[in-house]
């Protein structure tokens, strides 16, 4: 049994324009099913029993579509920003109660295939206060932000960047609650701001994979995901 997984569907997806103007991006078709109900599939066959859906834009309709989860074999609760997006890190901050003292984390546009039970294990065993997976980008998929060397992560930073973030933030995550302690509960919160403030006291473990990331933010994301899952359905 892994943890909990808190999926951070709460953007208004500017990225896609008029796509996502009356639809949230979570129920994007893709491959002839809303794209949450892929990771949801991914997340159930990897051991996953409980998700945590942050949500905000247009949040009535994803809990019309994904109700109490039982129809996808997971319990699923939703926490909601409010009247004023928190941005990623606020959003889990709020759903903290929801989510107990450790928990893996995801993007709502990210389609992630991976040991999710094996990589929170390693999480736990570690100590730390966070977990941020990492991929050798070099660049080739979105811009690197992630100076990893040695099995070490150096520098998380994405507007700052340097020659040496071969790496990217991948778009796994894993948290102790404690992570979020001082920050305050109503007010907006970048997650990148939480792993920077843990990396600079050493909280923060990295965690290599080697699989490519796949995404819906943008149109050629979308494309190359509805690619990838179209193929998954039919073989």
């Amino acid at each position: 049994m892994t943890l909990p997984v808190a999926i951070l569907a709460g953007g208004l997806a500017t990225r896609l324009g008029s796509v996502t103007e009356k639809l949230p991006k979570a129920l994007i078709d893709v491959a002839g099913k809303p794209f949450v109900v892929h990771q949801l599939e991914v997340l159930r066959a990897h051991g996953v029993h409980r998700v945590v859906m942050c949500v905000a834009h247009l949040d009535h309709q994803i809990q019309a579509v994904l109700g109490d989860g039982a129809a996808f074999g997971l319990d699923i609760a939703y926490s909601h920003d409010g009247d004023t997006l928190l941005g990623t890190g606020g959003a889990l901050r709020r759903a903290l109660p929801l989510l107990g003292d450790a928990f893996l984390t995801l993007y709502g546009d990210s389609y992630l295939a991976c040991d999710y039970e094996g990589i929170a294990g390693e999480f736990l065993a570690s100590g730390k206060a966070a977990l941020m997976t990492v991929y050798k980008n070099d660049g080739q998929y979105d811009a690197s932000n992630v100076d990893f060397r040695d099995g070490t992560l150096l520098r998380y930073d994405k507007t700052d960047k340097t020659g040496a973030m071969t790496h990217i933030d991948w778009g796994l995550g894993a948290f102790r609650a404690s992570a979020f302690s001082g920050y305050p509960l109503a007010e907006r919160l970048d997650l990148a701001t939480v792993y920077q403030d843990l990396l600079a006291r050493g909280e923060v473990l990295g965690y290599e994979v080697t699989e490519r990331f796949y995404e819906i933010g943008s149109f050629a994301g979308l494309e190359e995901t509805r690619a990838l899952l179209a193929s998954k359905e039919t073989s």
